[in-house]
């Protein structure tokens, strides 16, 4: 499907300094055990502070965020997304660069639905606090950051995935209406960066499937195949956190206990609505967090509260259609899935792969290159069936 043809326009940016002296004050009536905790739960993390040679960058979007969050607070959305909010170009003209918001309405309904306030995310990807880089196993050249508080993630994107992003994204939200508790990583914004009349580069917001991150053990990038998915561990005592992928993983399991079929039947379903896309190459990213004693069984907080959705979004689909799930009373909620001795962190990302020539002539290439092993450059068919299977084969 094309993308809409968009609707363009500019503006000067209002200032993120009332914002800045907000969170500084803020953050100076933090303790210092506050701050020591926080120094912990960031370990294996990079502070992006003004020594660090993207410190310019980071604080360009940060400004640059602050001040298109400040448009969507003032004009929030009042019904779900039209054809024009698909459309929208926003481009706000700052000091030394220029930031674009694209489908900005769209993110803003999305955002909302999902019970996040807007002063909440303009705080968190604001001037408040440093960018931390997250150092990827990805074999792209993509960046990764993560805001200050971890619960949001930043990546680059090539201009053909943004423009595939946004192609699906009419048909995206109505996944997300049909099926409120899917594992689809939660866009939240697409935007682009053009510095001193230089080149525009894009960038993603979604939230971070690894969050909160304190307690997380084990971090992985699952594909279903074969070739190039293993990362050599960190020594023992490393403060570095790795990703690790599909070879790390054999011999383990995820015990799921009664919420594997639900699993099941919601990885058919998303990977289904993927394949319709014709995308292909995107991962299951997986976490584990062992549960205290007293986080198990009876009266415990796995004890969960009500049938909690995403709020705002409204569906003619019968709720049993919709897959839905009981949600634990906590944050992320919707990219938890609690076991008998382990909470797993789960999410699908990468969603922006299309299996076009590119990607068909690197199959042929790869056939012919790996006989008799699996990779991930296969048919989008294929690579929703192979991933479904690799999950039903690790999952108890």
């Amino acid at each position: 499907m094309a993308a809409p043809s968009p609707g363009p326009h500019e503006v000067l940016a209002p200032s993120p300094e009332a914002g800045c002296r907000a969170a500084t004050s803020t953050s100076g009536r933090r303790g210092l055990l506050w701050r020591l905790r926080d120094k912990q739960a960031r370990r294996g993390l990079f502070e992006i502070g003004p020594g660090h040679e993207l410190h310019q960058l980071t604080c360009m979007m940060q400004a640059g965020l602050w001040a298109a969050t400040q448009v969507s607070m003032d004009h929030p959305p009042t019904g779900p997304p039209t054809e024009e909010d698909f459309s929208e170009v926003l481009t706000q003209v700052h000091e030394g660069f220029e930031l674009g918001t694209l489908a900005g309405p769209a993110f803003a309904w999305l955002r909302h639905s999902l019970g996040l306030a807007e002063e909440d995310y303009q705080a968190a990807l604001g001037p408040g606090g440093p960018y931390l880089q997250f150092l990827s196993t990805s074999k792209s050249k993509a960046s990764f950051f993560l805001s200050h508080d971890q619960r949001f993630f930043l990546k680059t994107q090539r201009r053909r995935e943004v423009r595939a992003l946004l192609a699906h994204l009419p048909r995206y939200v109505q996944h997300l209406q049909r099926h409120p508790h899917s594992l689809l990583a939660r866009l939240l914004g697409v935007h682009s960066l053009r510095v001193a009349r230089g080149k525009k580069e894009f960038f993603i917001i979604m939230l971070s499937v690894f969050y909160p991150a304190g307690r997380i053990s084990e971090r992985y990038d699952i594909k279903g195949c074969e070739v190039s998915r293993w990362v050599e561990p960190a020594p023992e005592g490393s403060p570095l956190v790795l990703v690790l992928k599909d070879l790390n993983f054999q011999g383990k399991t995820i015990d799921l206990g009664p919420q594997r079929s639900w699993l099941l039947h919601q990885m058919e379903l998303d990977t289904a609505f993927l394949r319709e896309l014709n995308v292909l190459d995107y991962s299951l990213l997986m976490a584990f967090q062992r549960l205290h004693e007293d986080e198990r069984g009876p009266g415990s907080s796995l004890l969960f509260r009500t049938v909690r959705s995403v709020r705002g979004v409204q569906s003619p689909e019968e709720p049993g259609s919709q897959n839905r799930r009981l949600l634990p009373d906590s944050p992320n909620a919707l990219h938890i899935l609690d076991g008998p001795e382990q909470r797993y962190f789960l999410g699908l990302v990468d969603l922006a792969t299309v299996y076009g020539l590119r990607k068909r002539l690197e199959h042929l290439w790869k056939t012919l290159r790996y006989p008799g092993r699996t990779f991930s450059t296969v048919s989008p068919a294929r690579y929703a069936r192979r991933l479904c299977q690799w999950v039903e084969a690790h999952t108890e």
